[in-house]
């Protein structure tokens, strides 16, 4: 079983600024929050970072603080 902290450990960061301002904005606003059970609340303090492979952005909702995790897949890619 994987640990959270073996979890962090193996985190690679990447730089979420580094992208697009409008791509950042899409980010930021085209959420799900578990909590609030609602789509769109928005992110803040967001940490992009890849996790055996995979790209995930991760911040707070907007309106309750708690976590908010979007996993990047090829789909976010398609456009580019």
């Amino acid at each position: 079983m994987t640990t959270d902290q073996e979890m962090n450990d193996n985190r690679v960061l990447r730089d979420f600024y580094a992208r697009d301002p409008e791509e950042q904005q899409l980010f930021l606003t085209d959420t799900w929050c578990d909590h609030c059970q609602q789509v769109g609340l928005g992110m803040r303090e967001p940490e992009e970072y890849e996790l055996f492979g995979l790209l995930f952005i991760e911040g707070k909702c907007c309106q309750c603080g708690e976590t908010v995790l979007t996993e990047l897949t090829e789909d976010d890619f398609d456009d580019e």
